[in-house]
């Protein structure tokens, strides 16, 4: 398998991109790990990963999406962004997550690329502002991956995404991303509706064999307005999608990306460990993108190094989350979410301004923590580059205890969502045989 993957990487992209990659995303990415394991051992903090959402807006509308796409834009102007991105590189960071509303939607964004080509960015995008012009502006820059996102099949898509026609212009932007040579993933909020579709061996296969290099398997989290809880997975097809993945990893030359497990296959959040944190589109810090509360932003005056050290926000947000579960805080404990921003009086960075009222009406369900069901890493080569580069970090060593865990499945009454006798319908809809998505 390593072979087909070397072989792939070797003979299916863009060697200046590919080496732009290994050099910037790699090495210099396992050194930013590296800086960011000594800070810690100093006491200090900053966190070697960013995710900036650029923008608000977007052309579509998900189920279960936390963002106002559409309400009045809000976006990070390219000096705000260029100067985070100073700041940070100072600290040693070289690689940036881009997420939206839809990304390509900011009407600088390839001028951002074309400004910092010393680091790299990971674009998190449904593909339809990928046109040719835009691809070769990509291939130019050279810095940035775009992970374009797939829902489901045609009839799921149109679902999911809230429009008609949804996954033949996605399918059209990847295939124009493709066809310049890009490093090209492909990523899945997995959910009932489109859990038996595209996990699975086939859906891979496809992916390879049209070329892409990466895919990305995330977890739906009923978060937002309109949550829509009955499209989440249960435990057991959690453990599903990481028997999936594990296994994946081991036999197919494709790499997948995994944001939940340490080699071992322990549950880990990594916002909860340090590893990453996110800027809102007005510029907020918050834990990450779906936990929209904050206490201090890019715009405070004074360095971003020590805006990050000193928020006591941010520094309870992660200790409180990691004595209480290894898991996602926003599904399993919503209540200590509203605690911490009573406690700290962080802001709603909403434009709804309802995120507290959301927060009381989630109902907790387990999410990646799977007490007793831990599945390790098959692959060595995956057991290496977690055990170096992506574990807790000693957070949970230092203050996860058993004891304070509440496990939503036990204290469920059974039946629902939380306790396992979900169904696989949406809506009352019965989401029938369908075929794989396709590039036509």
């Amino acid at each position: 398998m390593y072979l087909r993957l070397a072989k792939r990487f070797l003979f299916e992209t863009d060697k200046r991109l590919l080496a732009k990659a290994a050099w910037i995303l790699g090495v210099k990415g396992l050194l930013s790990v590296h800086r960011h394991k000594r800070r810690l051992k100093r006491g200090e903090f900053f966190p070697p990963f960013l995710y900036l959402s650029v923008i608000n807006s977007c052309n579509l509308r998900c189920q279960g999406c936390w963002v106002d796409v559409a309400a009045k834009q809000e976006k990070i102007e390219v000096d705000a962004v260029n100067e985070t991105i100073r700041q940070a590189k100072a600290k040693g960071n070289s690689f940036f997550g881009i997420l939206g509303g839809e990304p390509f939607m900011h009407k600088d964004l390839l001028e951002i690329f074309r400004q910092n080509r010393d680091v790299y960015f990971q674009v998190f995008t449904n593909g339809h502002f990928i046109t040719d012009e835009v691809a070769a502006e990509l291939k130019r820059c050279g810095n940035v991956t775009p992970l374009i996102s797939v829902e489901g099949t045609e009839i799921i898509s149109d679902q999911r995404r809230g429009r008609d026609g949804v996954l033949n212009q996605t399918m059209k932007g990847l295939e124009t991303a493709l066809k310049h040579n890009l490093l090209v993933g492909v990523c899945t909020s997995v959910c009932k509706t489109n859990l038996d579709d595209l996990v699975r061996d086939a859906w891979v296969d496809r992916l390879i064999e049209m070329g892409v290099m990466y895919c990305w398997y995330h977890i739906y989290r009923p978060v937002g307005p309109e949550p829509n809880p009955q499209l989440a997975l249960n435990s057991e097809e959690q453990r599903r999608v990481r028997q999936f993945v594990v296994d994946t990893r081991a036999t197919k030359p494709i790499i997948v990306v995994d944001a939940y497990h340490d080699d071992a296959g322990n549950a880990l959040c990594p916002a909860a460990t340090g590893f990453t944190h996110h800027v809102g589109p007005k510029g907020d810090l918050e834990p990450c993108p779906v936990i929209q509360l904050a206490a201090e932003s890019i715009y405070d005056d004074k360095p971003l190094a020590d805006t990050f050290n000193d928020s006591e926000f941010l520094r309870d947000f992660r200790e409180l989350t990691a004595q209480n579960t290894r898991g996602c805080v926003i599904m399993e404990r919503p209540d200590l979410l509203v605690d911490l921003a009573e406690k700290h009086n962080a802001r709603d960075t909403t434009i709804r301004g309802g995120v507290i009222e959301e927060l009381k009406n989630v109902s907790p369900r387990r999410s990646q923590y799977q007490p007793g069901d831990e599945i390790p890493e098959r692959s060595f080569v995956y057991r290496w580059a977690k055990k170096y580069a992506f574990n807790d970090f000693g957070t949970y060593t230092k203050h996860f205890d058993t004891a304070n865990y509440q496990d939503p499945d036990a204290e469920s009454s059974g039946g629902g969502c939380c306790g396992g006798g979900c169904s696989s319908e949406a809506d009352g809809q019965d989401v029938g045989e369908v075929k794989l998505p396709v590039i036509k």
